[in-house]
C-alpha cells in the first residue's frame, strides 16, 4: 500500500510540475508577443484597438484551449500546446508586421485551427476513424488531389503560377495540407496491420542477407507514383519530396529493412534527375541553389535577398519593424524564416529552431511510449516527421543549404490551411499522449 501511495504522490507531483511549466510557457509567450506588438505600434504610431486585435484573438484562443484541455484532457504532454501557441503567435506578429491585413486573416485562421486541434484532441473517435476507415480517408484524399489538378487555382492570379488551391468565394485552402495528414494516417494503419508479417519477414531476410516483400514494394511504388503525379501536374516539388520522405521513414520503422531506405533513396534520386531534365521550375531552383550570384538581380534575386537578411540580422536582430524583409519576395510565406532572422537575429532563429525541435522530440517520445500499439506509434512518428521534414526543407531552402521547395514553415508562415493542418497534428499528438 505504501508503494502505491508513493507512486500516486509522485504522479501528482509530476502533474503539478508539468502544469506549472505549461502555465509559465504560455505566460512567457503572451509577454513576448505583447512586447512585440507594443513595439510595432510605437513604430507605426498606431494605438488603435484594431492594431491589437490579432493579439487579443491569440490570447482568447490560448486561454480557452488551455481551460478546455485541463478540464477534458488533464493527463497529456504539456509542452506541445504552449510551444505551438508561441510559434503561431510569433508567426501572426511577423505577418502583421509585413502585411497587416494578412495578419488579421492569420489570426482568424488561428481560431479555426484551435477548434480543429481541440476537436481531435478531446475526443478519441478521430483516432479510431483514421484506423478503421483508412481506405475511405485515402479515397477522400485522392479526390482532393484530383480536384486540385482539375479545378485548382492560385489566389495571387499570377499567370503561370502553380495552381495548388481550391477556393470558395474569397476563401482558399490548399488540399495538400489535409492530404499529408490523411496519407500518414493511412500508411500508419496499413503498416500497423501488416507489422507482425513485415517484422517476421525481415528477420528471415536478415538470415538470408536480404529482404523483399510485396507488402513493402507495393506501397513504395504507390507513394513514389503519387509523388511524381504531384510533381508533374502541380509542379509542387516540396509536397512531393515531403510525402515520399515521410513515407520512407514510416516504412523503415515498420519493416526495419535497410533495403527500403536504399531503394527509396534511389527512387528519389531518379525522380530528381528526371525532374531536373523535364521541368524548368525544378531546373531553375537547382541552378540558383548551386550558384545564385551571377543572377543576383534576376532569377536568383529571392534567395540572395534571403541570405542578406540573415546577414543583416546579426546576433540580436534589427528589431521588429526595423529591418527590410519586405525586399524579399513572398517574405510573409515561403521566406518567413528569413524575415524572422533579420528582425530577431540569431537569438530568434535559435529560439524558433529549439521550439520546432522540442515539438518533434515530444512527438517521438510519445511514439516510444506506445508499447504494443503499432498504429499509435507509427502515427506519432509520421506526424512528428511531417513537422520536422517540412521545417528542414524550407529552412534549408532559405539558407541555400537545399534547393527551394516552396513549402511553408509550420506555425510561422502565412497560410490558413497550413496553420490548420499544423494544429490538427498537435491535436492528434495530444490525443496520443493521453492514456487510452
Amino acid at each position: 500500500m505504501a508503494v502505491s501511495t508513493d507512486s500516486q504522490t509522485g504522479q501528482l507531483a509530476w502533474l503539478d510540475t508539468s502544469r506549472l511549466v505549461e502555465n509559465a510557457l504560455l505566460t512567457a509567450s503572451w509577454l513576448f508577443l505583447s512586447i512585440n506588438f507594443l513595439a510595432l505600434s510605437m513604430v507605426r504610431g498606431d494605438a488603435s484597438p484594431q492594431h491589437w486585435l490579432p493579439l487579443v484573438i491569440w490570447s482568447v484562443c490560448a486561454l480557452a484551449a488551455k481551460l478546455l484541455l485541463d478540464c477534458c484532457l488533464p493527463v497529456r504532454d504539456r509542452l506541445l500546446f504552449p510551444l505551438s501557441m508561441l510559434l503561431s503567435g510569433w508567426g501572426i506578429t511577423l505577418v502583421d508586421r509585413l502585411l497587416p491585413a494578412f495578419g488579421d486573416r492569420q489570426a482568424a485562421w488561428l481560431v479555426l485551427a484551435t477548434v480543429g486541434m481541440l476537436t481531435v484532441a478531446l475526443f478519441p473517435q478521430p483516432l479510431r476513424w483514421l484506423r478503421q476507415y483508412r481506405y475511405l480517408t485515402l479515397v477522400i484524399g485522392l479526390l482532393l488531389l484530383v480536384g486540385t489538378i482539375v479545378l485548382g487555382t492560385n489566389p495571387s492570379g499570377q499567370v503561370g503560377a502553380p495552381e495548388l488551391w481550391l477556393g470558395f468565394g474569397s476563401v482558399f485552402f490548399q488540399p495538400s495540407e489535409a492530404l499529408k495528414i490523411i496519407l500518414v494516417a493511412f500508411l500508419s494503419s496499413y503498416l500497423a496491420q501488416h507489422y507482425p508479417t513485415l517484422r517476421a519477414r525481415q528477420l528471415r531476410g536478415i538470415a538470408r542477407g536480404f529482404s523483399f516483400s510485396p507488402r513493402i514494394i507495393g506501397p513504395t511504388l504507390l507513394m513514389w507514383g503519387l509523388s511524381i503525379v504531384i510533381l508533374i501536374w502541380q509542379r509542387d516539388l516540396g509536397t512531393a519530396v515531403l510525402f515520399f520522405v515521410v513515407f520512407l521513414i514510416l516504412l523503415y520503422i515498420a519493416s526495419g529493412s535497410r533495403v527500403v531506405a536504399l531503394g527509396g533513396a534511389i527512387l528519389i534520386a531518379l525522380a530528381a534527375v528526371i525532374a531536373y531534365d523535364q521541368f524548368s521550375v525544378v531546373r531553375l531552383r537547382v541552378d540558383i541553389w548551386l550558384n545564385p550570384w551571377p543572377e543576383a538581380d534576376g532569377r536568383a534575386f529571392q534567395i540572395v535577398q534571403s541570405l542578406m537578411a540573415f546577414a543583416a540580422g546579426g546576433i540580436g536582430g534589427q528589431g521588429i519593424a526595423q529591418g527590410s524583409p519586405f525586399f524579399i519576395p513572398v517574405a510573409h510565406s515561403d521566406f518567413a524564416f528569413a524575415s524572422l532572422a533579420e528582425e530577431w537575429g540569431f537569438l530568434g532563429v535559435m529560439t524558433a529552431l529549439a521550439c520546432l525541435a522540442a515539438l518533434v522530440t515530444r512527438g517521438l517520445a510519445i511514439a516510444v511510449r506506445q508499447t504494443g500499439h503499432p498504429f499509435r506509434a507509427l502515427l506519432a512518428v509520421g506526424l512528428s516527421s511531417l513537422i520536422s521534414i517540412q521545417s528542414l526543407l524550407i529552412i534549408g531552402g532559405v539558407l541555400k543549404l537545399l534547393p527551394l521547395t516552396g513549402v511553408t514553415l509550420p506555425f510561422i508562415s502565412y497560410g490558413g490551411s497550413s496553420l490548420l493542418a499544423s494544429f490538427v497534428i498537435i491535436g492528434l499528438l495530444l490525443r496520443l499522449s493521453a492514456p487510452d
